[in-house]
């Protein structure tokens, strides 16, 4: 794989330099997809744009961006090495034809270990690098000495950016914010907070004609005014982050604030991402089974608590949290469960954990609620029959957990439409269904 590596990256290079897109490189630890799809959505109605899709954020699945859209393939193959040699001979095969190539790449760089950002950006070159967020504990923190190393890694971006570079980096986010002193161009910020260059405020959550959860609004503030933004299908704070984001980078390319409001109207989200799905017994279904983290997880138990405030035992518009381990947290694991748990048995009338490390969110939370309300479960095909039981009318269900738990078992298990399921949820490919 190492010699396909080689050669995918260099026919990356070799297309960069023929055509010349501007790169908008991004990264974090939560919330790059969903500024990713944003920032796509935005620019693609005035540029021809190719975005990243699924997981195709190391060097193999960037190289592999930018020589061609591999998402569905990438998909529905696997990635496995045959996968890999068939875009590398496709890629020679078009790049000796002419082709419409796109004006803009919006990439996904990932950090799995020190020293994959660095080597990313120095290969491929972002001209705008933004940074999401950090947190306080970060995924993927047990292969780093600590939340710092990990920060450092991800700054990496903004260092590989020359004069004409642009950083584009969260306010709210302390140990994002301290790069902009590492960015030898032009940075610009954004967020909920007051200095904010593009800031989101007036946040709400909109209902349906039943009062159930359809969506939310916000508004974009920038010097020169604001813009409304209605997002259907969705929930979260972290959309505000992504459509504040998406306007900041489109200012960069000259598009201004009404069209990124016209253009987020048609942007729903990536699966797997506080997402509204139709459960049974008329109950609604927050689908965040992308993956987790200690601040992604933190984002969906507010999302679930703003939801209304039904008296806590009330039998209707109970809120259910469904919580899979976070997993890749080293030494930091046990606290970052603990946290959740306690906030966790502040919001949720019945809890249902899922895995080894969520027994400590389960521990944590029977401080804060009743015990006979919480659940444990080893696994997510334990877990889904027991949550089916326990749903009842108008009940509001948060499903979250790491990738490796796959919770969206769960999801499918009490949507209203299971059909619809390839169509709705995350890993519905072969390769993930086989597992």
């Amino acid at each position: 794989m190492r010699l396909i590596e080689f050669f995918l990256t260099q026919l990356a290079r070799l297309y960069l330099w023929r055509y010349r897109p501007k790169i908008v490189a991004i990264t974090g630890n939560v919330g790059k997809t969903s500024a990713k799809e944003a920032i796509a959505t935005v620019l693609k109605n005035q540029k021809h744009v190719r975005a990243s899709g699924g997981n195709l954020n190391t060097e193999l699945g960037v190289a592999a961006t930018i020589i061609g859209d591999w998402s569905k393939e990438y998909y529905d193959e696997g990635g496995g090495t045959l996968f890999w040699v068939k875009v590398l001979m496709t890629g020679i095969l078009r790049l000796l034809a002419p082709q419409k190539y796109p004006e803009v790449l919006v990439l996904e760089y990932a950090a799995d270990r020190p020293g994959d950002i660095r080597k990313l950006a120095r290969k491929f070159k972002p001209d705008v690098a933004v940074v999401t967020a950090v947190g306080q504990i970060p995924v993927h923190v047990e292969y780093f000495s600590g939340p710092e190393a990990v920060a450092k890694e991800k700054s990496e971006l903004v260092r590989a950016l020359d004069q004409k570079g642009t950083a584009v980096l969260n306010f709210d986010d302390l140990a994002v914010l301290d790069m902009k002193d590492l960015a030898k161009g032009w940075t610009v910020t954004y967020g909920f907070g007051g200095g904010a260059d593009f800031r989101a405020s007036n946040y709400e959550i909109r209902a349906g004609d039943g009062g159930e959860p359809s969506g939310i609004g916000f508004k974009i503030n920038h010097s020169v005014g604001f813009t409304p933004i209605k997002i259907g299908g969705i929930l979260g704070k972290s959309q505000g982050y992504a459509a504040a984001v998406a306007a900041a980078v489109a200012a960069v390319f000259g598009i201004n604030l009404v069209s990124v409001s016209e253009a987020l109207a048609q942007y729903h989200g990536p699966k797997g991402r506080l997402k509204i799905i139709p459960g049974i017994k008329n109950s609604v279904i927050i689908d965040d089974t992308y993956n987790a983290a200690p601040l992604s997880t933190h984002i969906a138990l507010e999302t679930l608590k703003d939801i209304g405030n039904p008296s806590r035992g009330s039998g209707q518009n109970r809120k259910i949290a469904i919580l899979g381990d976070m997993l890749e947290l080293g030494q930091y694991s046990v606290q970052a469960h603990q946290n959740i748990g306690d906030m966790a048995g502040k919001i949720a009338n019945i809890l249902v954990c899922v895995g080894e490390k969520a027994k400590f969110i389960a521990d944590s939370a029977a401080n804060e609620m009743p015990k006979e309300n919480i659940y444990w479960f080893h696994n997510s095909d334990e877990a889904k029959a027991k949550v089916q039981e326990l749903v009842q009318e108008k009940d509001v269900i948060l499903v979250k957990g790491s990738q490796g738990m796959r919770m969206e078992k769960i999801v499918e298990e009490v949507m209203a439409e299971p059909e619809s399921a390839g169509e709705l949820l995350v890993r519905q490919s072969k390769k993930w269904k086989v597992k």
